[in-house]
């Protein structure tokens, strides 16, 4: 447990109080469809517990949780809180009439309970700002399997691939392993439109909602080269939201020959004790482009030089560029740099963990005909997010995670487990995988 929280609250960071949480949430959305034996939150928890428990499919999971010889159907009900289990083709059903925007409480309700606990003081960065790093992925492509919602590219051939994106955030550091995912933002097409939607709309509906959630939050919004535009950083300006975006030469081409013109930038090497070169040139006050003179920015570029060795004794330099809102100087260039690298994190602590971790963010776990594929894109990413909160904030994970080594190794113990064993609570799993545990039944013997 990091010492920015309170012990008091360690316990608003266990497991079962996280799902307690959500599935709270949960049951205050409105169900027009009732009367069926199953509720809502009975649906969207069987969701969670999918991606929580990292099933590759629905099939398995339904398999497992109606296979009378295995505790699974009874360890949802212990540990989700669903009291029926839906059928793989009935939840896919009900979630496919499910507007995703509705589960948009049990994230807020989650980062809420992040402040409180005062766990992102240590994500605090420049100034006590927190870092939000943005960027777009795809989670469902096909060329045969449809919505409404899909957007299309057509070829030249005259085939057609429908897909689906979404706009992912997340609160990094540079100096934190873990990352926070806020709300995504669907990119697609709505109300029988021709039109594809774009990252740009999504970024602008992201941070709407962002900033009318929390319209006095101090961040830096950290973006790749595509986000360095003229109307992009008007917009971010215009809600009050720091930037480091991407900028690249070739994309940029004004704002690097600005800089080679100008007899005003200003050059700063730092070596760090183990021969790492930091070289930065840098220049506030610069016009974004041509047609957009009154954009006014700064601009850092960077150039890294690592140290040779016997197997590479002239290794490549790495180079990035960007620009952002905060005045440059000599004392913030590192910060700032990291800032900026930071971006990354949304590809990889978080996407590509998606991908390899057992969430199995590209398998479709169904597409339905209206909003199915997002719904199960936004609990997968529900999961992610308590996964991240335990794995940062609860103790007893941690023991059991220094148990099992790995993190991977830890979550198919956990599936297994839960398939093998009938469970009393995650915490006393918790504490027989860190401490080991025999018999057919988990329960606490002190």
């Amino acid at each position: 447990m990091k010492q920015g929280v309170s012990p008091k609250l360690r316990k608003n960071f266990s497991k079962k109080h996280l799902l307690a949480t959500v599935h709270g949430c949960f049951e205050e959305i409105e169900d027009p469809i009732v009367g069926r034996g199953y509720t809502l939150s009975d649906y969207l928890m069987s969701g969670v517990a999918v991606f929580s428990l990292k099933f590759p499919s629905l099939l398995e999971f339904d398999n497992n949780a109606r296979n009378l010889d295995l505790p699974v159907f009874e360890n949802l009900q212990t540990l989700f809180g669903v009291e029926k289990i839906p059928s793989d083709s009935g939840l896919r059903k009900r979630l496919d009439a499910l507007n995703p925007h509705t589960l948009r409480p049990a994230f807020k309700k989650l980062f809420a309970q992040l402040q409180r606990g005062k766990v992102l003081e240590d994500y605090k960065y420049l100034d006590s700002h927190l870092l939000i790093s943005v960027d777009g992925t795809g989670f469902f492509s096909s060329s045969s399997v449809s919505c409404d919602n899909c957007c299309q590219k057509h070829h030249r051939d005259g085939s057609t691939t429908y897909y689906h994106q979404m706009l992912c955030g997340a609160v990094v550091s540079p100096d934190q392993k873990e990352v926070f995912p806020l709300v995504p933002e669907p990119i697609q097409n709505t109300d029988g439109s021709t039109k594809n939607d774009c990252e740009r709309n999504a970024s602008m509906r992201f941070f709407d909602d962002f900033r009318r959630e929390h319209p006095h939050m101090k961040v830096i919004v950290l973006q790749d080269a595509l986000a360095s535009n003229a109307p992009h950083i008007k917009f971010l300006e215009g809600h009050k939201l720091q930037y480091i975006l991407g900028a690249k030469p070739k994309g940029h081409k004004f704002l690097f020959q600005y800089m080679k013109d100008s007899s005003e930038v200003q050059h700063v090497e730092i070596k760090d004790v183990d021969g790492t070169l930091h070289r930065f040139e840098f220049l506030n006050d610069v016009p974004l482009n041509q047609s957009n003179q009154e954009v006014r920015v700064n601009v850092l570029s960077y150039e890294e030089t690592k140290s040779g060795t016997k197997r590479n004794p002239n290794p490549k330099p790495k180079r990035f560029a960007w620009v952002t809102g905060i005045p440059l100087e000599k004392s913030n260039l590192m910060k700032i740099m990291r800032a900026g690298r930071s971006r990354w994190k949304i590809e990889n602590e978080t996407f590509n963990t998606l991908k390899n971790q057992g969430y199995n963010f590209e398998h479709n776990f169904g597409h339905g005909h209206q909003h199915l594929s997002t719904v199960f894109g936004f609990l997968m990413m529900l999961a992610f997010l308590i996964d991240q909160i335990e794995l940062r904030c609860y103790g007893l994970f941690k023991n059991a995670l220094d148990k099992m080594d790995r993190l991977k190794y830890l979550r198919e113990k956990v599936r297994t487990m839960f398939q093998e064993y009938v469970l009393e609570s995650w915490e006393l799993m918790y504490k027989a995988i860190a401490k080991g545990y025999k018999g057919r039944i988990i329960y606490d013997s002190s």
